[in-house]
């Protein structure tokens, strides 16, 4: 059970609740949200105009709603502001967003009801997951849209999926008057943002695990050297991924009898291409940038991002406006995300290139016994190519974009919905390229056979071989990808490797 609104969320708790962990929440919550809810309540029955609790929204700011309004301006909000389009979010990011908008509400300075809290929460408790439209929103102002439809089924409106069925939101919970500013504190925030760059960091973690391990079975399949990852040499440099990579490969290729094997003056491998030997490098680079992408990611998800805040810093608390709303830290969070993926696969495609190379492996050529009449992995690395390529595309800087709505009021925006959920495809595709990579380093391994690599590396070998026997002649091969894909994906690198557990990426998150 994860407890929201007492005290910040680890990594490993975000993680958990995507997961489908119960959540709760904290009994001293309530005070806080009743203290700043009756700070809006004076501020909604005095005659200041104040931004979205008896105003307009975006640039009908200055259009002042009377009393006996507020109560419809806070549906007519949700209504409205419900105009996103495609395909809904996955379940586990919905999880996630229900999650992260109750905790931000709890922390009391958003000015909403208990109550409101209270419906979010049964929603995740009843598995009552509202339907979000994947896109409309451009990460500023919050996520208007895909908020707005999540706070659909709190109002008796919209959709919700339960065991797989789409069912009318009046279904889900006992429909909510939603008084001043609460519906405005519910579709202003980051959270749909957040939850899908979490989603793909993630998935990109796991892909990184996996890679770690293909790329030292490669080492192997290729009889590369391991003296690239000597420690003394990224104690020069000083980067701290770096090292850290380099320290992991060396654990993995450890006690090796295919290295033993091709030592002395005999050894005509001088310096290995830079896709086997600079793995501590770019891997390195890879590391520091998901750290620092988990570092904002988990502060993001611990703030408050709505506008206006109540501030209780006053005996009587005030009501201001801001721009916590402005997804910016997420959008170049997710683009480094992206960027960082997008080199797991271009390493991993070019490993790949190698072991089917004879002239560069050694290995006979496409990795296939009787070549010419089998065509081994000749194609696996076709596709492995096609998805690095897409990965080019995907992985270009979403947060340099900005286009002005709301009448220009809102002039500058972040993009990082689309920055966040474009993170989902891109790491399917190094999934794949790294499935690939798994499959012919395997291969590679089963050539040099009766030598035997490190404990670590026989490991990994056994279980790519206990999912997919060697290709001994051509067969289907897509269902053989497929099933490597599926256990990256899964979060599943302890079955390549016992020693890669799925937190391994955040020293802090274990």
């Amino acid at each position: 059970m994860i407890t929201l609104g007492a005290g910040a969320l680890s990594l490993s708790d975000l993680w958990r609740i995507f997961d489908g962990e119960a959540v709760a929440l904290d009994p001293t919550a309530n005070a806080r949200m009743a203290a700043s809810r009756a700070v809006v309540e004076r501020a909604a029955a005095g005659e200041e105009a104040i931004y979205g609790v008896n105003t307009g929204f975006g640039r009908l700011a200055r259009t002042r709603i009377a009393a006996a309004d507020l109560v419809q301006l806070q549906r007519n909000l949700l209504l409205s502001h419900a105009a996103g389009v495609g395909a809904p979010l996955p379940d586990a990011v919905v999880r996630l967003v229900l999650a992260l908008k109750a905790h931000s509400l709890a922390a009391g300075a958003s000015g909403v009801r208990p109550v409101v809290v209270e419906r979010l929460l049964h929603l995740l408790d009843t598995g009552a997951l509202p339907v979000v439209p994947g896109q409309g929103s451009v990460g500023a102002s919050g996520d208007l849209a895909p908020l707005a439809h999540l706070s659909l089924p709190l109002i008796g409106e919209g959709f919700v999926t339960r065991d797989g069925v789409v069912r009318p939101g009046a279904e889900a919970c006992e429909p909510l008057v939603l008084a001043a500013k609460e519906g405005l504190a519910l579709i202003n925030g980051t959270q749909v943002s957040t939850a899908l760059a979490l989603a793909g960091l993630f998935a990109i973690t796991r892909c990184f695990d996996a890679a770690l391990v293909a790329g030292a079975m490669s080492v192997e399949a290729a009889r590369g050297s391991h003296r690239p990852f000597d420690a003394r040499i990224q104690l020069l440099r000083g980067q701290p991924g770096q090292i850290e990579v380099a320290a992991r490969l060396r654990a993995l290729l450890d006690g090796s009898g295919i290295h033993a094997s091709h030592q002395g003056p005999d050894c005509d491998r001088v310096q290995d291409p830079y896709s086997l030997r600079c793995q501590p490098q770019v891997m390195g680079a890879v590391l520091d940038s998901i750290r620092h992408a988990e570092r904002v990611l988990v502060a993001e998800a611990n703030g408050v991002t709505d506008n206006p805040l109540v501030l209780m810093d006053g005996a009587d608390g005030e009501v201001v406006s801001g721009g916590n709303f402005h997804a910016e830290p997420v959008a170049i969070a997710a683009d480094l995300l992206a960027i960082a993926a997008a080199e797991i696969g271009a390493m991993s495609e070019r490993r790949v290139a190698l072991l089917v190379d004879a002239s560069m492996s050694g290995l006979p050529p496409f990795l296939a016994r009787n070549p010419g009449l089998n065509s081994g992995f000749m194609i696996a690395h076709v596709t492995a190519a096609a998805l690095a390529s897409e990965n080019k595309s995907l992985a270009h800087p979403a947060s340099v974009d900005s286009i002005p709505t709301s009448a220009n009021q809102e002039d500058h925006v972040s993009m990082a919905t689309f920055a966040a959920r474009r993170l989902g495809p891109l790491a399917e595709n190094v999934a794949g390229i790294v499935a690939v990579e798994l499959l012919a380093a395997a291969q590679g391994l089963d050539f040099l056979r009766p030598l035997r690599s490190s404990v670590a590396i026989e490991a990994a070998q056994a279980a790519v071989r206990g999912m997919v026997p060697m290709l001994e002649e051509d067969r289907l091969f897509a269902p053989a990808i497929a099933a490597i894909t599926r256990v990256v994906l899964a979060g599943s690198s302890a079955a390549f490797c016992p020693s890669f557990t799925r937190y391994s990426v955040s020293a802090g998150s274990k």
